[in-house]
């Protein structure tokens, strides 16, 4: 039991940094219209994503990050073509490390599939990986320095990484900030809590014709903005939450053996390919997410009234 109690409060602590840590998240969503550029045609696209953190604690400093990434995007990539699913799964494992009271760190290394599933060969296995470096100022402040990086059917995808997460004194004002890929701003009243968030990254999706070839693959560019109502049950351990947003997401497909130099952030260098499809406009989109979460501060408490 005392072990179970150590790696319930210990392991989140120093993976997030935060008062809680998301164990599951599964969301499904759906864009209302994105038009095919220059054509009378549209679209629309459905998503699905379950992310699941499992951390396991090897002493009094580290802990082993475990988990897994599963996501489903469902769209015509072309005007009046059929719908393609592109599917991506990436394993978590990594290392977080706390070395005093100030300074801690995460690595987790990335490696994943992505395609539209028909096949699965070696081309389909990326790497990529994150670290970040966190320096808690005060009990409601902490900063995160970081890099993002991963190998992509368009070459190698990269980010710096700068954030904080910020708690009131209340615990009803709330901000979550991983600049350029994500932010999350909130505030809680009772069991209701109204927020903003975006999310941002770049991917892609190696596609297969009928015989089993690839000759072409997705490159998708994504930014998501959203208002989100979240109902909190359960002491704030199952968040459902409803989102409305605007998604910039644009699926350019592009021949095998077309690459960029690098991409960086929202840069693309060297970028000299040759789109096949034609751009896919931006649209509104509703979501729909739950998310299972472990409180530490609850936990202490109640370790507390139990000793």
């Amino acid at each position: 039991m005392k072990k179970i109690l150590f790696f319930l409060l210990f392991v989140p602590a120093i993976v997030v940094g935060q008062d809680y840590v998301d164990l599951l998240k599964i969301g499904y969503g759906q864009t209302f219209n994105n038009d095919f550029v220059d054509t009378e045609e549209s679209t629309f696209v459905k998503s699905f994503e379950a992310d699941l953190t499992i951390p396991v604690v090897l002493n009094d400093n580290h802990a082993l990050i475990t988990g897994a990434v599963f996501s489903r995007n469902n769209l015509q990539l072309f005007p009046e073509a059929s719908f393609t699913s592109l599917y991506s799964t990436i394993l978590k494992v990594g290392l977080a490390s706390t070395y005093n009271e100030k300074w801690s760190s995460t690595l987790v290394l990335l490696p994943k599939i992505a395609s539209d599933y028909n096949e699965i060969t070696g081309d389909d296995f990326y790497f990529g990986g994150v670290a970040l470096l966190k320096y808690q100022k005060n009990e409601h402040l902490k900063y995160r320095f970081g890099l993002y990086a991963s190998s992509e059917a368009f070459g190698i995808f990269s980010t710096p990484i700068f954030g904080w997460y910020y708690l009131s004194p209340n615990s009803k004002f709330e901000m979550d900030v991983s600049l350029p890929i994500s932010t999350d701003i909130n505030y809680t009243s009772g069991s209701i809590t109204y927020g903003l968030d975006y999310y941002g990254i770049g991917r892609s999706f190696r596609l297969y014709n009928e015989e089993g070839v690839s000759e072409s693959y997705v490159d998708l560019a994504s930014l998501e903005f959203a208002s989100y109502i979240q109902f909190n049950a359960l002491q704030k351990s199952v968040l459902l939450r409803a989102k409305f947003g605007y998604s910039s997401n644009n699926y350019e497909i592009y021949p095998d053996g077309q690459t960029i130099d690098l991409g960086l952030s929202a840069f693309a260098f060297g970028d000299n390919r040759t789109q096949l499809n034609p751009d896919i406009s931006g649209g509104f989109f509703v979501k729909f997410e739950a998310v299972y979460r472990f409180n530490i501060t609850s936990s202490e408490e109640e370790k507390t009234k139990e000793e």
